[in-house]
């Protein structure tokens, strides 16, 4: 819903921080969303609304980042975008959780609330990923404050969250917004990405056959981190092939596929395997120097 924040709120964002329980907020776009973004009735909006619980959020038209940050900075910082299918966001399970994970490795994690339901049925990721470009430049606006280094900004996301963590690693150098200010001249480049049971990599947003248009490997595209489950639909089948057009460019990568575990686990305990799949992300965190202090 395209709309102007409050006084109150501008004021906010310069300062930096707003508090929501105990994790600061910062707001992404102060002056309001860029122009032509999707609106919503006002019905629309309440009852769509109504619809969330603890576990999912179904509506956000002012997108934030919730800022996690760790006893002991290494300097090293991840934006996480939870996921849901580009219309809810599973927010504690493959947000909040994965930035406490974290931030026991000493990263700064920064929590994206992106644009849901799905605006653009046809190009669903279209506003979800000015909302990413967006939030890796204030990342980096925010690296003295934050105690982060601007080289060292990855993005890490979960199913359509994982999709446009790609979205946002290979699509960097294409403007999906007209500049709103200063923090708009920083590059919207991630360091490294980390797409976890990613979604739609296939023709028109499919999770079989090959891989669509969208992905789109470089020899600039950033290291890459991916984990899935082969009984993950095709999704399995996907990160293989994305693996292997990564190996051509030359991009440093890692996969790990599991045997079980489906889709949507988030980080949180099982009996299988795949629930340690985050300690093999710290393991290559570390590995490549993002960790370095």
């Amino acid at each position: 819903m395209t709309k102007t924040l409050s006084v109150l709120a501008i004021c906010i964002a310069c300062s930096s921080l707003t508090l929501a329980d105990e994790y600061p907020i910062v707001p992404i776009w102060p002056h309001g969303l860029p122009e032509g973004a999707v609106e919503f009735t006002k019905e629309q909006i309440e009852q769509t609304k109504a619809k969330t619980t603890d576990e999912r959020i179904f509506y956000v038209d002012e997108p934030t980042l919730t800022v996690l940050k760790p006893e002991k900075p290494n300097g090293c910082c991840v934006i996480v975008c939870p996921g849901g299918g580009y219309n809810i966001l599973a927010w504690p399970k493959e947000g909040i959780e994965v930035g406490q994970y974290l931030n026991s490795l000493g990263v700064t994690a920064a929590v994206l609330k992106y644009r849901v339901p799905r605006r653009q049925p046809d190009a669903r990721h279209a506003e979800p990923l000015q909302d990413a470009q967006r939030a890796i430049r204030v990342a980096r606006s925010h690296a003295d404050d934050w105690g982060i280094d601007p080289n060292r900004i990855g993005i890490l996301g979960f199913s359509a969250g994982g999709h446009l963590t790609l979205m946002a690693g290979m699509h960097y150098d294409e403007a999906s917004y007209p500049q709103q200010d200063e923090i708009d001249k920083l590059s919207a480049k991630p360091n490294f990405l980390c797409p976890i049971y990613a979604a739609y990599m296939g023709v028109d947003y499919a999770d079989k056959g090959p891989l669509g248009d969208l992905i789109k490997v470089s020899k600039e595209t950033p290291p890459t981190f991916l984990a899935v489950t082969a009984d993950d639909s095709g999704r399995g089948t996907h990160a293989a092939l994305l693996f292997i057009e990564l190996q051509k460019a030359g991009v440093p990568a890692e996969i790990h596929v599991y045997t079980k575990g489906g889709h949507g686990y988030g980080i949180r305990e099982s009996d299988r395997p795949v629930s340690t799949w985050h300690h093999r992300l710290g393991d290559w965190l570390k590995d490549m120097g993002f960790l370095k202090m």
